[in-house]
């Protein structure tokens, strides 16, 4: 009875501090849109293509800093041609969420639907999981709340679509103080009547869970892949389970709520994505549907570790088969897949691409984040197209040592924001983790799916951004301002990022040598990686820390023609 009453003054506590952010919300009385620089770092936002415009459409989100959870109900839209990023204030918005869901459709010049999430308390140990469903009428820039009885339970890491003028909610959890519980149910929202429905499929269907892929089909129908879920083994002992299979909701009718609705298992032929969560998806060109990043953990003794991804799998609906993407390369490897690796290509499922030459020396940089928080910058320097050499025995060294003008990508993440609009893959932020320490992107990326050559990076970035308050930083971190996060830079770990950015800059790293492959190239050169990691990542570092940063430093290194600054 006590953790009964303890559970509801949680509740209204977290219920209270809702209200008084919204009593700050409703102090906003007109619309405001403002050019401004590009979001604050942020995870578990929508994001969405305009269904009538060149713009992508960003709301809500949190960010943890080591100590503190922000939550955010700010709007920001993206202008693609631009490249510009203006914040867009409306009177009377949802309450700050995130893990919600949002959908659009191009009803009276478009709507953005929202449903569920989550609150979380500043120190991340309570929870408030939301049931309320909000549209944003973007033609008048107006936001209303749709009160409508019959609907899901609070829930967040659902999964939602629109769907022949409905809006189809699958999954979830729901997590509070004492216990945690997910879900398989599906309810639908009429978009002319707005009415929900609770469907009873006939079949077996999925197990409780979250975070998987839903797909809507041209038929109406809906698939369902992946996802996670955990179950309580003995108390304070849970065990996580990733979801691998996949199923059919098929509605046999028009699309209506009177429909029967069914569940069938799918076995998709082709190459199917590895076990993971945290992945993103996105309905792509062609009949098709991707599943781009996520994170495979593995628990070690009291920890675990996380194997990032940075991928594109393509679902292919109509015939029901998983591919790898593969980007287009440069000539001489084309050549090289004519020679055999065609066959081998096509049996994975994927696709002859290619690259086109750059036009210019192209300056590349990426950051290497050590066991401490400590930002290493690697430089890598694409050359110009008339410096790419040809030629048997160059294209022999390319077999061995890897092709060059090797393009760009997203680092491995997971829980990216992702969007599609006109064949382009717009991926926005997510995080990974180095050690205890979380890292959570602002970065933008594209892709053309139709081309599939290159990836692009319209946001770079930056490492300043990135604020980790370690525990014993708590009694000086006294900042309790509603108003949430803005990046948090602090000007003592400003100067000591560019004072180690200067030091790396002093280094020579050990040349690849022609021919030489990668293996060889640790082999030769692991005891310097282990000595550089080790110096930036202080004597108390584990070795095996120490060692999987050294290795990760010269696989970087060996990929790319670089230079560290």
């Amino acid at each position: 009875m006590v953790l009964g009453v303890r559970a509801a003054d949680l509740k209204e506590d977290l219920e209270a501090l809702i209200a008084e952010f919204q009593s700050l919300d409703a102090k906003k009385t007109q619309v405001i849109e403002s050019s401004c620089p590009p979001p604050s770092p942020r995870l578990n936002c929508s994001f969405c293509a305009h269904p009538e415009r060149d713009e992508l459409i960003l709301f809500g989100g949190e960010y943890f800093n080591g100590q503190k959870t922000y939550l955010y109900n700010e709007l920001y839209i993206y202008n693609i041609r631009k490249n510009s990023w203006a914040k867009l204030d409306i009177p009377n918005p949802p309450p700050r969420r995130c893990a919600h869901q949002a959908a659009v459709g191009p009803t009276a010049g478009g709507q953005l639907w929202i449903f569920g999430g989550e609150f979380a308390s500043p120190n991340g140990e309570q929870f408030y999981h939301y049931k309320d469903l909000w549209v944003l009428h973007l033609a008048t820039k107006t936001w209303e709340q749709i009160k409508a009885p019959g609907g899901p339970s609070g829930r967040s890491g659902h999964r939602m679509v629109a769907c022949k003028r409905q809006l189809i909610i699958f999954g979830g959890f729901h997590e509070s103080a004492r216990d945690f519980i997910y879900y398989n149910d599906v309810y639908t929202f009429n978009l002319d009547s707005f009415t929900w429905s609770k469907l009873a499929p006939a079949g077996m269907g999925p197990a409780p869970r979250s975070g998987c892929q839903m797909i809507p089909t041209p038929e109406g129908n809906i698939i369902i892949y992946g996802g996670y879920s955990k179950q309580r083994i003995k108390k304070d002992v849970d065990k996580g389970t990733l979801h691998t299979d996949m199923f059919l909701l098929k509605a046999e009718g028009t699309g209506k709520e009177e429909d029967r609705w069914s569940w069938s298992r799918l076995s998709p032929s082709g190459v199917k994505p590895s076990p993971r969560s945290g992945f993103a998806v996105a309905a792509a060109p062609n009949n098709r549907c991707l599943l781009f990043g996520g994170v495979q953990d593995e628990e070690e003794e009291e920890s675990i570790e996380g194997d990032f991804f940075n991928d594109i799998y393509f679902y292919d609906i109509g015939k029901n088969r998983w591919f790898p993407a593969q980007l287009k390369g440069p000539k001489s490897e084309r050549r090289k897949r004519r020679r055999g690796r065609q066959a081998e290509a096509e049996a994975a499922g994927g696709e002859e691409l290619q690259l086109p030459p750059p036009q210019g020396p192209l300056e590349i940089v990426k950051e290497v984040v050590a066991e401490d928080g400590t930002v290493m910058t690697i430089k890598q320097v694409i050359p110009a197209a008339a410096e790419d050499r040809s030629g048997s025995e160059e294209e022999e060294e390319e077999e061995e040592g890897g092709a060059p003008g090797q393009p760009v990508e997203p680092c491995p993440r997971s829980s990216a924001m992702v969007a599609v609009k006109h064949g382009v893959l717009y991926v926005y932020g997510g995080m990974f983790e180095v050690g205890d320490r979380q890292v959570t992107l602002s970065d933008l990326h594209s892709i053309d799916l139709h081309r599939m050559d290159q990836w692009k990076v319209l946001l770079e970035m930056d490492p300043k951004t990135q604020e980790w308050l370690e525990e014993s930083e708590s009694d000086e971190e006294e900042d309790d301002d509603v108003e949430g996060a803005e990046g948090g830079e602090e000007e003592e770990e400003e100067s000591s990022e560019e004072e180690s950015e200067d030091e790396e800059g002093e280094q020579q790293h050990p040349a690849v040598q022609p021919g030489e492959a990668q293996a060889q190239y640790l082999a030769r050169t692991e005891q310097y990686w282990l000595g550089l990691a080790r110096s930036h990542m202080g004597p108390e570092a584990k070795d095996k820390k120490v060692l999987k940063v050294a290795h990760a430093m010269a696989k970087t290194f060996y990929e790319d023609p670089i230079q560290m600054s």
